[in-house]
């Protein structure tokens, strides 16, 4: 194995700036756990931090999930053990180790592989926390997702449909909406033009009883009008980028709307919300429910390449970054 390395920022801009560093890993204290990474997940918001989109202090490691090998412990841990697989979401995970609070990391059942849990950490516990904690999700719901067969809504899809919800999607080519059908959507809707005129004549001009959007700037006034009056607008992504200002009697106009703008990180804040959320997503995955789609693998030290191919939308499922 190469010498110890991580991924770091010195400077918003462009994938060019980040830039490949020798470190040495930090031994774990009280409470902590050093693990020698197998695979590192990629996800839209690693590129908002490099963008200045979300503020960073620099230098700043990217990076928002992971899986590997426990290597040491530290006082106090008693759950865990070197040699134990892992996977988790924690911060700066573009390195090849990474040093975690032992309670932030989930033993890997059987049947999960490293990359499996790398590729789905953050998104899945995102998937879970959309369509579980905030307006949880019952049969008979139709439910708009936006970029149906990207990182999270390669998950989405699927999970709500196994709950009974029809699903709407939306997306930019006939190749992925192809596999958006695959996946359990009974509609899609190719193109970002007109798209909650269309939304209203599938649902016989009723519209969605949830909108989750991950578009953000473009999309976020069509997934407003999409709605049935009291119907539920859960904007998680700002892909096009941030959502302009809107003043509150917007949401009165539409119907009494509900707009709610989640960060995952207050939905596992405990110990047991965490393995709550992580328990349902290893079994979705375990009974078949969610495949693990692993549609692109770069070498860590390859992120600048990631990060262009992922704001390019060339990239379908997840991505993961093998130290």
């Amino acid at each position: 194995m190469s010498e110890p390395y991580a991924i770091r920022i010195h400077e918003t801009g462009g994938p060019d700036v980040l830039t490949k560093e020798p470190f040495t890993p930090k031994q774990p204290g009280p409470g902590q756990a050093l693990v020698r990474q197998s695979a590192v997940g990629l996800n839209f918001i690693d590129t908002y931090f490099r963008t200045g989109l979300y503020p960073a202090k620099f230098p700043f490691t990217p990076g928002g999930e992971g899986a590997g090998v426990v290597e040491s412990v530290g006082e106090g841990v008693t759950h865990l053990k070197p040699g134990d697989r892992v996977g988790y979401v924690g911060s700066g995970t573009y390195a090849t180790h990474v040093t975690l609070p032992a309670a932030s990391l989930l033993p890997l059942p059987d049947g999960v592989s490293e990359e499996e849990a790398a590729a789905v950490m953050l998104k899945g516990l995102t998937a879970w926390m959309l369509l579980f904690e905030i307006r949880p999700v019952k049969a008979g719901d139709t439910l708009l997702v936006w970029a149906p067969v990207g990182g999270v809504g390669s998950l989405l899809v699927p999970w709500a449909v196994s709950l009974g919800a029809r699903v709407i999607a939306v997306t930019s080519s006939e190749k992925k909406a192809a596999m958006a059908r695959a996946s359990g959507a009974s509609d899609v809707i190719v193109g970002y033009d007109n798209v909650a005129e269309q939304v209203k004549a599938l649902t016989d001009g009723k519209g969605v009883d949830v909108a989750l959007d991950s578009v953000g700037k473009v999309s976020f006034e069509a997934s407003l009008r999409s709605l049935k009056p009291r119907g539920w607008m859960i904007s998680y992504g700002n892909a096009s980028g941030a959502v302009d200002p809107m003043p509150p009697s917007r949401l009165a106009q539409g119907g009494s709307l509900i707009l709610t703008r989640p960060t995952l990180f207050q939905f596992i804040d405990t110990p047991e919300r965490l393995a709550r959320g992580a328990g349902l997503l290893f079994a979705a995955i375990k009974d078949g429910t969610l495949t693990v789609e692993i549609g692109q693998r770069f070498a860590l030290e390859d992120a600048a390449d990631a990060h262009r191919a992922l704001e390019s939308g060339k990239t379908t499922g997840a991505t993961i970054l093998v130290p």
